[in-house]
């Protein structure tokens, strides 16, 4: 009876984590994808990543004085704001479109909502949104040819990115009797290069945005993430796993269960996406079927873009549409009190 208690409210569990440092973390994790985007694509790119960061840093310091706030922009949420808009981005986009849309996902994704925890939408993709749709050349016109590869990864075709080669080709293949008979043959071929150009979209030889090209590099960062516990499988294997099942499905030109799974899996940015984007701890669910819904209704959505859509990427606007869900799918799949009906 001489011992006290103290009664206080949850949590309980005490842990040596803090926002820096899981931050600095998932920065750490970004970085071999960036040294590989400077070894394919050249110098410049650091330019490019240098001002998306300064830009986040700036727009959130400003934010946070205007509001009258504390200034935090060293817990490091604005630097992977701006990492992950500029690995969204073409390396030879000019440098005033990363300043802008830093500006955009700091100003009008994050700080508009009240600051970091509250957004409920990735910054970095509103920022990437607002790119795509007022500038759409500057985003989807690539011709930065990576170091030993082409913009397809295939040694025939240079002009166009996988997913662009395979857009193109899927609807003269879909639709052949609208085309000429050699146009049909070309098309055979190309697809057929592209679903045997697996090395080429792991390692990275192949055109498209600054830090979505190398598979291999991001899964090395985005082991790290999971090994420390900062993200878990959930969204980024029912993401990946759904597009798999679905492209294998419905991707094929000559009828169904005849697409390729992994082209698509390797293809344009999804890893980046699954990885580091679906799985933001602010806009993603954090209940187990929560989580599951989310990373399924992902892939869903970005299949049904690239197949059926007028673009050939899905993965950002099919996350930023997930995000809007975040709140209703934690609410419908709140786990049961323990000991209640």
């Amino acid at each position: 009876m001489e011992r006290k208690f103290f009664i206080s409210p949850s949590p309980h569990i005490t842990d040596t984590d803090s926002i820096p440092k899981i931050m600095y973390m998932v920065v750490l994790s970004l970085l071999p994808a960036g040294a590989g985007a400077v070894y394919f694509f050249g110098t410049r790119v650091l330019w490019v990543i240098a001002t998306a960061i300064v830009s986040a840093l700036l727009t959130e310091y400003g934010c946070q004085r205007l509001m009258k706030r504390p200034v935090q922009i060293a817990d490091g949420s604005a630097v992977i704001t701006g990492i992950l808009l500029a690995y969204n981005l073409p390396p030879e986009v000019p440098l005033w479109i990363p300043a802008l849309g830093s500006m955009v996902g700091i100003g009008i994704g994050k700080m508009a909502f009240g600051g970091l925890g509250y957004n409920p939408m990735n910054p970095a993709l509103i920022g990437r949104a607002f790119l795509m749709a007022s500038w759409p050349v500057h985003m989807t016109v690539f011709r930065t040819i990576p170091k030993n590869g082409t913009l397809s990864g295939i040694d025939a075709i240079t002009t166009a990115t996988p997913l662009n080669i395979f857009s193109s080709t899927r609807e003269i293949l879909m639709h052949s009797s609208n085309y000429t008979a050699e146009q049909v043959a070309e098309a055979t071929q190309a697809i057929s290069q592209l679903y045997s150009s697996y090395m080429n979209l792991f390692t990275g030889r192949i055109g498209g945005c600054i830090g979505e090209t190398s598979a291999l590099l991001l899964l090395i960062g985005a082991v790290l993430l999971m090994y420390k516990r900062i993200i878990g499988w959930k969204i980024p294997f029912s993401y990946i796993g759904t597009v798999a099942i679905l492209t294998w499905i419905f991707g094929g030109t000559d009828g169904l269960f005849t697409g390729d799974p992994l082209f698509h899996v390797l293809s344009g940015g999804l890893i980046l996406g699954a990885f580091f984007m679906a799985t933001d701890m602010v806009t993603s669910p954090v209940t187990f079927k929560g989580r599951l819904l989310f990373g399924t209704g992902c892939g869903i959505l970005t299949t049904v873009i690239r197949l059926w859509g007028g673009y050939p990427e899905g993965v950002s606007y099919s996350i930023l549409l997930m995000n809007l869900t975040t709140p209703l799918l934690d609410r419908y799949t709140k786990p049961k009190v323990f000991g209640g009906k």
